[in-house]
């Protein structure tokens, strides 16, 4: 049974906080903006005019940040000024869904569009440029947790000179084209990052996402899955179980099958966070029924409960309120 009560979040703590230039005087937007992105994301230089018209959804995790920015045509740096004023000893991924935008670090350019994902150190210097605006997702993640899971603090060299990386790129509308299979499973977890990251941060009904598999995503598309290791299997049985909490019938046997791994080393993976399994399926059902009844005009305590996975209503109000201190029927009044 999932920890509950007074360790709880408050339903405010479960809504993604939200910036917006509208309505600001058009001479400060920009420092505006660049203040909240370097309180709530990275700091960044922004280049734009001063009619930016910018919005962003944030979650913060205990580690982990993730957010949807949307924007006019501009263009950001990190320079290093920037990077010695805030560092902050992560990588970023950002993962665009409209507009196109030109990457551009370490030497190397990159013009990406939707349905693509580029993972970078955020105390690297870079440059992005949206000249026709944009929506995407952005996850950033402490070099700290990545190293933990997998032991790669740096970002790949892909063949160049020592001291040259060169950007983490994949693709979560589609195949990449590459061919390989290292690409391809990269591309998987790009998919699988892209949709929690973004449920979590949607305006109806937002998914807050469980850390740990933020975490292992973002560590299996930087450091490739053969070197994230336990990561990379975590982060499939726990993506297989994202997809299918409805599912009543969802079980070890069915999971470990997706991640290609035995039950017990299923089993030994979840364990390594401090949990199992069967919590942490129940964790998310319970998580995803609050989304779900903190919406106006939801359906009945009864009808939640079985959207979710759950056979029996009264258990389900039960693990509820054991969860989260309150009453799953308090939300609805």
């Amino acid at each position: 049974m999932p920890d509950g009560g007074p360790g709880a979040l408050a339903p405010a703590e479960l809504m993604p906080g939200r910036f917006s230039t509208s309505g600001l005087p058009a001479a400060r937007r920009v420092g505006l903006w660049e203040s909240h992105n370097a309180a709530a994301l990275i700091g960044l230089a922004v280049l734009a005019p001063d009619s930016l018209d910018a919005a962003e959804l944030n979650v913060q995790l205990p580690r982990a940040r993730l957010a949807r920015v949307t924007g006019s045509a501009h263009s950001v740096e990190r320079t290093r000024e920037t990077i010695g004023r805030g560092p902050a000893d992560s990588v970023a991924v950002f993962i665009t869904l409209r507009g196109r935008a030109r990457f551009s670090a370490d030497g190397v350019t990159l013009a990406r569009g939707p349905g693509d994902a580029v993972a970078w150190e955020t105390d690297r210097p870079f440059a992005r440029t949206f000249a026709g605006g944009l929506e995407e997702l952005v996850v950033t993640v402490p070099w700290a947790d990545l190293g933990t899971r997998t032991g790669v603090t740096t970002m790949p060299a892909g063949g160049r000179a020592p001291g040259r990386a060169d950007p983490v790129i994949a693709s979560f509308g589609g195949s990449s084209g590459s061919g390989s299979a290292s690409s391809g499973r990269r591309d998987y977890y790009a998919r699988a990052l892209a949709w929690i990251a973004g449920r979590a941060t949607r305006t109806e009904r937002p998914l807050r996402p469980d850390e740990p598999t933020v975490l292992d995503l973002v560590a299996a598309i930087v450091a490739g899955p053969h070197a994230a290791g336990g990561a990379a299997c975590r982060a499939s049985a726990s993506s297989y179980i994202e997809e299918r909490l409805a599912d009543p019938n969802l079980g070890a046997a069915e999971i470990a099958a997706a991640a290609c791994i035995s039950e017990r080393q299923l089993s030994r993976l979840f364990a390594a966070d401090g949990g199992s399994v069967p919590r942490h399926i129940l964790a998310r059902r319970l998580q995803l029924a609050h989304s779900i009844l903190s919406a106006p005009g939801t359906p009945t305590v009864a009808e939640v409960a079985a959207q979710c996975g759950f056979t029996s209503a009264s258990y389900f109000s039960h693990a509820f309120r054991l969860h989260f201190g309150h009453r799953a029927s308090d939300l609805r009044t």
